[in-house]
């Protein structure tokens, strides 16, 4: 293995899924401003839209989430072309 490529300042940081508000603490070397406390210890967070806990591959649950009328905009841009 090389030697000085590997990043040194890993810490322990809260991921926090938005959508379920689901937090799990792993070591990373993320930057983050904001903090959260988990069970009295304070934290660096990092807010994540999906997660293993909300993402339907690991849930087995098909959920959609259409994020700005994503759905809306592609189906209008691309109506002209419909046959």
């Amino acid at each position: 293995m090389k030697k000085g490529i590997h990043p040194e300042n890993y810490r322990l940081v809260a991921f926090k899924d938005m959508s379920n508000e689901d937090v799990f603490i792993t070591k990373s070397t993320v930057e983050t401003k904001e903090t959260i406390e988990v069970d009295g210890v304070e934290y660096p967070v990092f807010k994540m839209e999906i997660s293993r806990t909300s993402h339907p591959f690991y849930t087995g649950k098909s959920k959609l989430i259409d994020t700005a009328g994503r759905i809306d905009k592609f189906k209008n841009k691309y109506a002209k072309f419909k046959k």
